[in-house]
């Protein structure tokens, strides 16, 4: 069945960007981060390394891949990560939602992870998707897409570096799947009547 206001919601929304709540693995956040790539370049003092050439990173269930990783720490600890993408292929992000065996993933020309502030951006070419364990249920792009693990809310933006052929009005564009209600459980079916037998006035054989 329709919900012609829930639609009227929904249109307004995608007119001029969109907030959408998700919710992340929180225990990521104390996990050890883990790094794979062709080249490293660290400086101690600093607090900076630089992954170049097919880079993996590895935090709990969240994993970035890009051609180049740059990743800072602050004085508290905090780290900043910037993946690029190779030249016509995208940077990835995937992370495990809190509780539900669903996933959230992106992608973007650029992807910048804040710990401090606890978001992500997806810059240009952006994308993210949810999936409810292998099956896509929400897909969103645009020009800008943040991801902010504090509210549980990711926006979009669009606008003119969003434009290409299949969207020449930069505009942002969205799956969104409803959430099903848990079905109720069904109740059990009544036993069959037993057969009743009738007297016979004849013999059989």
């Amino acid at each position: 069945m329709k919900h012609p206001f829930f639609s009227l919601i929904v249109l307004a929304a995608l007119a001029v960007g969109a907030v959408f709540p998700v919710a992340a693995e929180r225990a990521d956040r104390d996990k050890p981060m883990n790094a794979e790539a062709d080249a490293l370049r660290y400086d101690d003092l600093k607090q900076t390394s630089v992954f170049t050439g097919n880079v993996v990173i590895t935090k709990g269930t969240t994993i970035v891949r890009g051609e180049r990783v740059d990743v800072s720490q602050d004085p508290q600890g905090y780290q900043q990560a910037l993946a690029v993408a190779a030249p016509g292929k995208l940077a990835f992000y995937r992370k495990k939602r809190d509780g539900v065996d669903e996933y959230i993933e992106g992608e973007g020309e650029r992807i910048e992870y804040d710990s401090r502030a606890d978001t992500v951006k997806f810059i240009k070419q952006a994308v993210v998707r949810r999936y409810n364990g292998a099956t896509l249920v929400d897909e969103t792009t645009g020009s800008l897409i943040v991801y902010d693990n504090n509210t549980d809310v990711f926006t979009v933006d669009g606008g003119a570096q969003n434009r290409t052929a299949v969207n020449p009005t930069g505009r942002i564009r969205a799956m969104l799947s409803p959430r099903g209600a848990a079905s109720a459980p069904q109740p059990a079916a009544a036993p069959a009547p037993a057969p009743s037998l009738r007297p016979s006035t004849t013999l059989g054989q």
